[in-house]
């Protein structure tokens, strides 16, 4: 049917308080959110809704593409699909590993066809790229078991996206595990070419590491892995936020070397880092968030580091700016810079907004990140 034209002016009219306000809008035209309707007609594991995601690209690109430079069009594919379609923790909330894996393909799909829509619209100069989650995955042990594990959830997590983008094929080795739960005939002759078409520029969404091992029966079902068994995740040592991820900030500076070593990336950026915790207003109004602080120095000491070796990193976005609803954990789990009341939704900006703006201001960290103690 015809566009919403009410959204499209909310979003036009946002763009327009961005740029006056200085602030360039980095447009992401999907995260997560499906119409029902084309849920209700299959979803992401059916191949029309590749074509529907190009016809809506092209649609927003036409209305915003005056005002809005870069666009990346999908946002963690990974989670939409194998989430979404095979685990069964965020929605649709399907447990079917056949599905994902079309889920996981249309996706990519959808993101090559986007990209040419977009060309055909959008007014010169323009940056057009994809955003992606890789994890770097570590081996409990150099026993060939744990390695065999970690191969298999690095194919899933990091490969199979990467080489799909950037070199226009799937692992071989990925193709191998996924034919014990799909038959692959949703891959069709000239889909790898069209999901590599050229890019701009490339998200990177980082928050931690997967530590992997051989452990007989361990995959059980539902899991987010199709294809994969007898591999079971070690939690490690580290310091851990509220949500229970690890604070690893090496494995933001391994990420992006491995982009790097194995790939002929385009410029790229960290469009998400951040972490959860347990936030509260002290007496006098304020929020003192000296572990989200020392998160995101860390993070962006890591960055600098892949920077100072020759990536090609141009920009570091901190999720999030608000306290919002974090899918399947709703509200329990508070990201933002920025407090909110959800009964009153009054905004506060924590500690972290501060120091975060001086970084901005400062084009680099300058200081040591405050201390104290959360309230």
């Amino acid at each position: 049917g015809p566009a919403n034209q009410a959204g499209l002016d909310f979003y036009r009219a946002l763009v327009d308080e961005l740029l006056h306000r200085g602030i360039e809008p980095v447009v992401t035209l999907y995260h997560w959110d499906l119409p029902q309707t084309l849920e209700d007609k299959g979803g992401w594991p059916e191949r029309d809704t590749a074509a529907r995601f190009a016809a809506y690209a092209e649609l927003v690109g036409e209305a915003l593409g005056d005002q809005v430079t870069r666009w990346t069009t999908i946002n963690e594919p990974w989670c939409a699909a194998m989430l979404g379609y095979a685990a069964g923790v965020h929605a649709p909330g399907r447990t079917e590993p056949g599905a994902a894996v079309a889920a996981a393909h249309h996706l990519l799909l959808g993101h090559g066809l986007a990209v040419d829509a977009l060309r055909d619209v959008l007014p010169s100069p323009h940056e057009l790229g994809i955003t992606l989650n890789p994890y770097p995955v570590i081996p409990l042990t150099d026993e060939t078991a744990d390695q065999d594990a970690a191969r298999r959830i690095d194919g899933l997590a990091n490969r199979l996206w990467y080489d799909a983008v950037l070199l226009g094929r799937y692992p071989d080795d990925v193709l191998e595990d996924l034919s014990s739960v799909s038959d692959l005939s949703h891959i069709r002759d000239g889909d790898l070419a069209q999901i590599a078409r050229p890019i701009d520029s490339l998200g990177l969404n980082y928050y931690r590491c997967y530590h992997v091992r051989h452990d007989p029966g361990a995959s059980a079902s539902p899991s987010p892995w199709p294809g994969t068994t007898d591999v079971g995740f070690v939690e490690p040592a580290a310091t851990s936020t509220s949500n229970g991820w690890a604070v690893e900030p090496e494995g933001l500076f391994d990420a992006v070397q491995r982009l790097v070593t194995d790939y002929e990336p385009p410029p790229f950026y960290v469009h998400e880092s951040g972490a959860a915790f347990d936030d509260c207003l002290d007496v006098e109004g304020h929020v003192l968030d000296v572990p989200r602080i020392a998160y995101l120095d860390a993070h962006v000491r890591a960055a600098h580091d892949a920077l100072a070796a020759g990536a090609d990193l141009r920009g570091f976005f901190v999720w999030s700016y608000l306290d919002n609803f974090e899918w399947a954990e709703g509200y329990d789990h508070r990201f933002g810079v920025v407090h909110v009341d959800f009964a009153t939704q009054r905004r506060t900006p924590k500690a972290s907004a501060g120091w975060f703006s001086r970084v901005i201001d400062a084009n680099g960290l300058t200081s040591p990140p405050i201390t104290g103690v959360l309230c």
